[in-house]
């Protein structure tokens, strides 16, 4: 059985932790409010989940889910993910997380930021461009005809083998776009980026539709970047 620790504990967090919960495996959810303003979501997720300090789910994880505004992301226990894989949800928005001029520039990326705060821990792109009722609603069992995929981006070959195994256990086929240098193919306002998980991509409330590899793999590559966009 696998464990997932979770820092943050938001709507993604929170959606993939349900799906990690109803494939058999444990959870330890953690935010920056401390574990009593977790009760509720950890009841709601039932006997399989439990809320800890954010250094508790760090340790307790066989993999880790960070999901928090980058512009955090210095909080997170470098200590802690010592030689784990951590995976990273996290898109930059200037208007809340102020800007970050080497993301501005495009030298590097959202979860290359990560990985060089967790220098040794192996990071993973993964949960960042689909809403998070869509994430809910679209889980299949492996080999569904109208099963989706999701993209993944990360300079540790294992550490992708093993998310991608776990996100076939949660109900994704898997897109790997290569190193976290190429996360950059799923961030906002790419063609990768949400609309093709939606029924209508002008109102995603409306309902999720299922994108399969093919298509993700296609839009990630007719991605540009924002100074080409």
């Amino acid at each position: 059985m696998t464990t997932w620790g979770f820092i943050g504990s938001g709507n993604i967090g929170s959606t993939v932790a349900q799906l990690a919960v109803d494939a058999g495996h444990d959870v330890v959810m953690s935010n920056s409010r401390g574990p009593a303003t977790l009760a509720g979501l950890v009841a709601e997720l039932g006997p399989h989940a439990r809320a800890g300090t954010v250094a508790e789910a760090a340790a307790a994880g066989d993999v880790v889910v960070v999901t928090i505004p980058l512009k955090n992301y210095r909080d997170v226990p470098a200590d802690a993910l010592r030689g784990s894989i951590v995976i990273d949800t996290m898109n930059y928005y200037p208007d809340r997380d102020g800007r970050v001029a080497e993301l501005d520039d495009e030298s590097t990326t959202t979860s290359e930021l990560l990985q060089a705060h967790l220098p040794e821990s192996s990071v993973v792109k993964a949960f960042n461009n689909i809403f998070f009722l869509h994430l809910a609603a679209l889980a299949r069992p492996t080999g569904a005809p109208d099963r989706s995929a999701l993209a993944i981006a990360g300079d540790d070959d294992a550490a992708k083998a093993r998310v991608t195994e776990l996100l076939d256990e949660i109900g994704y086929d898997t897109v790997d776009l290569g190193p976290l240098a190429e996360g950059w193919r799923t961030q906002r306002d790419t063609a990768a980026y949400g609309v093709m998980y939606a029924a209508d991509p002008a109102n995603w409330g409306a309902g999720p539709r299922p994108a399969d590899a093919a298509e993700v793999a296609e839009r990630a590559a007719s991605a540009k970047r924002y100074c080409d966009a």
